[in-house]
């Protein structure tokens, strides 16, 4: 199996982008909302990458899926503070719109990230 460096995979380089856009967006907003729903949606999006490269670095199976779990968590969290932003008029429906078809690609990439590492996993028993 090649190696491939953390920072050339594309569930890392689309949650990266994503977390990115994110900051962005959430730099626009005035301080109250940036104080509530910014920084828990900031945390949550930089999370998302965060966690994926925490389990590039783990030695065993387990702890690397869970990690790719968490971020895969925090991604679901991204939805609802999208949502929140989008129902509170910090976003419009465009922004809002374009977020979500992000996620719901990330997620997808995401899902198969984890079902190639789960392969790996009983490949090596």
């Amino acid at each position: 199996m090649a190696y491939e460096e953390l920072e050339k995979t594309r569930v890392y380089v689309e949650a990266s982008e994503f977390a990115d856009l994110v900051w962005d967006e959430v730099m626009k907003w005035q301080a109250f909302a940036s104080d509530t729903v910014g920084k828990q949606f900031v945390r949550a999006a930089d999370s998302i990458g965060a966690n994926i490269a925490e389990s590039y670095g783990r030695y065993h199976w387990s702890d690397k899926l869970n990690f790719l779990y968490f971020a895969r968590g925090s991604l679901y969290e991204c939805k609802h503070w999208l949502a929140r932003s989008l129902r509170r008029r910090l976003i419009n429906q465009e922004t809002s719109d374009a977020n979500l078809l992000r996620l719901q690609n990330l997620a997808v990439s995401l899902n198969a990230y984890i079902k190639d590492k789960r392969k790996m996993r009983t490949d090596s028993k």
